[in-house]
């Protein structure tokens, strides 16, 4: 409904931090009565002290603004250039956007990205799939269904995201990853027992050891009020769900937090600062990082996934791509043999 939302109040009510103005909604993080004004003030603040207090930039650093159009982007590339002139973060900002070839979806969501562009004056550097990597996401999914689709989708776009970055000699990459993002990884990590990625899920920047860091300031902010700051400030962003995602594993883990978050505000950032503190054994064997043989991009394995991935896809096998290592090596075969050695 509507007031789980934080959207108007039934009832005329002052302002919690002003005790001036007229509350207009109430903070889904806090569930606090406040007017537009302190809103939008507790909002950028809350960035900046999380900015600066994890020391994520450094003045005259060239960072690249993750921007596919949504709400979370969009209030992000709204947000970060306004506290980068009202802070002089002394930030060389720009928009990195990935198009990944899906019809009637980021071909209407990156028109609202360069809608964007002209509003702030930031360059923008566009890298696609089939550029990058010779296929659409389209024409994926007609290779091998609705199932798995976004393990490709994943491992491609996080890869295009750091060479679109590279080409333009970027030192950072910000995405615009909420709170609610990194709860719902917490859970799958948990239910996959993926103890390699449930310790470094919670780092506000990772992939140091990678070409390119990536930093989320939006590591603290709760999902509806993202929402609700671009409402309020009539951003111009696109809305529409992503065609191939109703039937994604991350959608299990939102309605759990949904309810959660329902009987417990809390629940969202609680379950970030357990994380914070997961300890992994010192026993437990972990992955150590190396350089795929084939494309140069950081891996654990002889190959990255994205490699194994169009490997499958090349060979119209690519459900054994999406499969255990066991099969990646079936799958790959002599090369892998050829390689290895």
């Amino acid at each position: 409904n509507a007031e789980s939302w934080g959207f108007p109040l039934q009832m005329v009510r002052l302002c919690s931090s002003c005790q001036e103005r007229k509350a207009v909604v109430k903070r889904p993080k806090t569930r606090e009565p406040i007017c537009r004004e302190c809103f939008f003030n507790a909002f950028e603040d809350e960035v900046h002290n999380t900015i600066v207090s994890n020391h994520l930039f450094k003045r005259g650093e060239k960072v690249g603004i993750c921007a596919s159009g949504g709400k979370d982007s969009t209030v992000l590339g709204h947000v970060l250039h306004l506290l980068n002139m009202k802070y002089d973060y002394g930030l060389d900002l720009f928009l990195l956007s990935v198009d990944e070839g899906i019809t009637g979806y980021r071909d209407d969501s990156l028109d609202s990205v360069k809608r964007n562009q002209q509003t702030y004056g930031l360059p923008l550097k566009l890298v696609s799939y089939k550029e990058l990597y010779g296929w659409t996401m389209d024409e994926i999914v007609r290779e091998i269904g609705l199932k798995n689709n976004c393990t490709f989708c994943g491992v491609f776009r996080r890869q295009a995201l750091d060479r679109g970055a590279m080409v333009v000699s970027a030192d950072k990459i910000v995405t615009g990853h909420n709170a609610d993002d990194i709860a719902e990884t917490v859970l799958m990590n948990i239910l996959r027992g993926d103890f390699a990625r449930l310790q470094r899920c919670v780092d506000i920047v990772t992939g140091r050891e990678g070409a390119i860091p990536r930093c989320k300031p939006f590591k603290y902010t709760y999902e509806k009020e993202i929402v609700m700051y671009a409402y309020f400030k009539k951003l111009d962003y696109f809305s529409t769900e992503c065609v191939y995602s109703p039937n994604a594993y991350r959608g299990y883990a939102r309605e759990f937090l949904k309810d959660l978050e329902s009987v417990r505000a809390s629940g969202i950032i609680d379950i970030i600062h357990s994380a914070e503190h997961f300890h992994v054994d010192v026993n437990v064997k972990m992955p150590t990082m190396g350089k795929c043989t084939r494309c140069n991009y950081i891996s654990s394995n002889k190959f990255c996934k994205a490699c194994v991935l169009l490997e499958g896809l090349s060979k119209g096998q690519a459900k054994l791509a999406v499969g255990h290592t066991r099969k990646q090596k079936q799958l790959i075969g002599a090369d892998f043999r050829n390689e290895r050695t």
